[in-house]
């Protein structure tokens, strides 16, 4: 039965800078590791950037047309795959979180709006006249792998850095949320999701953590995510139980298990509500 691996970086790094840091063309990339576009997830950040060719992008069960300019940023443990034509050019970066937060310091990865989990949109269109600005940086990143310069790893950690300012900049014009207390509530929200959403499936338990009220608690999810507290657990709930069905190796007794479910029944019927099809039916389709 197969199995859908969870790739290291290391697997992929052929930097002497930082073993957590990986940049190649895209070309280069896909002659190295052709085996990519099988689905599968990173144990790193990704940064996609295509400046030429076409296909398909599918990342966590939604998929995304590439063309000239498309961009895409996935978290760790995000499942992926493409569909590419011969002819796609344009650059990939791998990278930690922990190399990423230990070189700034006072910033953190998670500080970038389009890194997170919760409303993440991974994927970004960049016009011709925003890519031709973009463009030098990541030039500038191949070169510097290929150089031995003083000071290298300090450019290219202040190169990508850039990169990111110039996505941030353009995400938060793309997707605006009105900057107020709301934002900082749901990103604690999400940290509280994330740690406790296999064990914790009542919105109350969320609220009380938070130190908030249910009411005022379904108010901020509404005015970010257009969600309920509920909707928004019952989603992260989901996505995980696709992820767990694609590796075969899981029962789906055992997913419903490990998700905090008792009633084997009780999951399969969640599953189905939100999905239109049982787990069983899921698997199959997507072998």
């Amino acid at each position: 039965m197969r199995k859908y691996p969870i790739y290291n970086i290391q697997r992929f790094n052929c930097n002497s800078v930082n073993s957590d840091l990986y940049i190649n063309t895209f070309k280069n990339h896909l002659i190295d590791h052709n085996f990519l576009e099988e689905p599968h997830r990173h144990n790193s950040y990704v940064l996609v950037f295509f400046t030429k060719g076409s296909g398909t992008h599918e990342i966590d069960f939604d998929i995304f047309t590439i063309q000239p300019g498309s961009m895409f940023f996935l978290q760790p443990g995000q499942m992926h795959h493409w569909d590419l034509s011969d002819d796609v050019e344009g650059f990939v970066i791998f990278y930690s979180q922990e190399m990423y937060n230990l070189y700034f310091g006072q910033k953190t990865i998670g500080e970038y709006p389009f890194y997170s989990s919760m409303d993440n949109k991974p994927e970004m269109f960049f016009d011709t006249s925003e890519s031709k600005a973009i463009l030098p940086y990541f030039e500038s990143l191949i070169l510097e792998t290929q150089t031995i310069q003083l000071l290298k790893q300090d450019k290219i950690m202040n190169l990508l850095d850039v990169i990111h300012i110039e996505i941030a900049r353009k995400y938060s014009e793309t997707y605006f949320h009105e900057a107020h207390s709301y934002n900082v509530k749901i990103k604690n929200f999400e940290v509280l999701l994330e740690q406790n959403f296999k064990i914790e499936k009542a919105a109350s338990f969320y609220a009380s953590q938070l130190n908030i009220t249910l009411k005022h608690l379904n108010r901020i999810c509404n005015e970010i995510l257009q969600k309920t507290t509920t909707e928004v657990i019952t989603d992260r709930i989901i996505l995980e139980a696709k992820r767990m069905l694609m590796d075969k190796k899981f029962t789906i007794n055992e997913i419903a298990s490990e998700l905090g479910f008792d009633d084997y029944s009780y999951f399969t019927r969640l599953f189905k509500k939100h999905t239109g099809m049982t787990p069983t039916n899921f698997r199959m389709v997507r072998r």
